[in-house]
């Protein structure tokens, strides 16, 4: 026994001071730290991932951000050189007044009169021009829907069937975009019995 106690003994002066006094100390020892390095790992890539979906929301975020400006961006362009287009259509009243009663002096002789009345209607179109309000020049050509309005049939004596054969009242547009229908005749085939 006592032979047995001194090995007890020797045991626990190793252990006092520092030695290894359990041998399987070690495999635990390793044992956690590869499940360490696993949770570690594991804990890496849900990270990476994480990284990953917000890299793409980010990168999403910023397309979408670029759509809205450059919508924004157009929709402003768009008021400014529309801005006006509600200014321009009475302005087109006014020029019709205008030629309307020109063509009415031709007949009484007033040469002076029709003469400045050409001034000044030849002036508004250099302003119409200036700002992007163009009048429609559509006899002889085709009929367009969003840009004219049929109001009357003409016998297609010398044009073409379905051409405009007559304008009753101008059209205009404003930077390309039809602020006034022009009032029109189509060239029809007469039917005789």
């Amino acid at each position: 026994m006592r032979a047995l106690a001194g090995l007890y003994s020797t045991a626990a002066e190793h252990c006092s001071r520092g030695n290894d006094c359990h041998g399987d100390d070690t495999v635990d020892n390793r044992s956690r730290a590869v499940t360490n390095v696993r949770m570690l790992e594991a804990r890496a890539s849900k990270l990476e991932e994480q990284v990953r979906d917000l890299s793409e929301k980010y990168k999403r975020a910023l397309a979408d951000s670029d759509t809205v400006r450059r919508k924004t961006q157009k929709f402003v362009e768009d008021a400014k050189l529309f801005g006006i287009q509600s200014f321009c259509r009475d302005l087109v009243e006014v020029a019709d007044l205008l030629e309307q009663t020109a063509k009415e002096l031709e007949g009484e002789g007033t040469q002076k009169l029709q003469e400045e009345l050409a001034r000044v209607q030849d002036r508004l179109q250099e302003v119409f021009t200036k700002h992007g309000l163009e009048k429609m020049k559509p006899v002889g050509g085709k009929y367009d829907p969003y840009q004219h309005e049929i109001v009357c049939h003409t016998a297609a004596e010398g044009t073409e069937t379905g051409t405009i054969s007559l304008v009753r009242q101008d059209g205009y547009k404003l930077h390309g975009r039809t602020i006034r229908h022009a009032h029109v005749g189509i060239a029809m085939e007469t039917q005789e019995q």
